[in-house]
């Protein structure tokens, strides 16, 4: 290990990241809870650890309209993203969500006046299309509104990440937004998810601290550290192996399976965002 350069160890870092944050699927789909009570208690105990990085390292808590912005995108990607996986399959719901890079080029489009070159508006279709496949072979109202949900959850992903573009490199405001994101869900989650859960396990109490712990507080204060030396296209590229393995380990231990033209559309995706991000990287 030590003759492995910064570099190195950072990209390391990140793919422990991508495989930890892939469990969520699984633990999801096996605790009954209420989706609104699973994503207010994790992010609750993910906020917790994050927390305890920020003071351990005394990096400050800023409030601004960047950290503001991105707590209240990434917090709404979390909810839409545990109702999602309650309602579609768990390969539906992290592939949908891992189009947001499309909508970062939508949002800065519409918001931020930034004008698309002509790569960015294939990419923009090509994705659209793959999306659409998800919804032709789910076609049961509760898939149709967990892929849809899947669709937002990417939204709200994307508006995270142009919140933190706006912020700039600043350490304290991205760590502040992700801090924010966990203490929002948390605050509207727990107290509505809580009047619709009937019953609570040992298990499913495990299961949850799995969740808060290990799939997103760790992997968060992971990806603070690994970031400061990967470079951004590593990170996008080391991070495409969460929609690939999330629906791996849930068809091993769930056995779930996307259906066929969920699966050429999740490819379609992959594949496309994969493209732009090395496209983007080198122009």
């Amino acid at each position: 290990m030590n003759s492995m350069s910064n570099k190195q160890k950072a990209m390391l870092l990140m793919v422990i990241t991508a495989i930890m944050w892939s469990i969520g699927g699984i633990f999801i789909k096996l605790i009954s809870w209420n989706p609104l009570m699973i994503a207010g208690t994790r992010s609750l105990i993910s906020a917790s650890i994050l927390g305890g990085y920020m003071l351990y390292k005394r990096i400050p808590f800023k409030l601004c309209k960047a950290s503001l912005g991105a707590g209240i995108g990434l917090s709404a990607s979390a909810i839409f993203f545990v109702i999602a996986n309650k309602l579609t399959t768990a390969a539906n719901a992290i592939v949908l969500q891992y189009s947001a890079p499309v909508f970062i080029l939508i949002l800065s489009a519409v918001f931020l006046h930034k004008r698309l070159k002509r790569r960015e508006i294939t990419t923009v279709a090509i994705t659209m299309c793959g999306i659409v496949l998800f919804f032709f072979d789910q076609l049961s109202p509760g898939n149709i509104l967990g892929n849809i949900l899947g669709v937002l959850a990417g939204v709200f992903l994307a508006l995270m990440f142009v919140s933190m573009g706006e912020g700039g490199k600043d350490d304290s405001i991205r760590m502040s937004g992700i801090l924010m994101a966990h203490l929002i869900a948390a605050i509207i989650g727990m107290p509505i998810g809580s009047l619709l859960t009937t019953s609570v396990t040992g298990k499913e109490i495990l299961y949850v601290v799995i969740l808060g712990v290990f799939q997103l507080g760790i992997p968060y204060v992971l990806y603070a550290i690994a970031s400061r030396d990967c470079p951004p296209l590593a990170c996008s590229l080391i991070g495409m192996l969460e929609p690939l393995f999330n629906p791996v380990w849930v068809a091993i231990f769930i056995g779930e399976m996307p259906g066929t033209f969920a699966l050429i559309g999740g490819a379609v995706i992959i594949a496309t965002v994969g493209w732009w991000c090395i496209v983007d990287s080198r122009s």
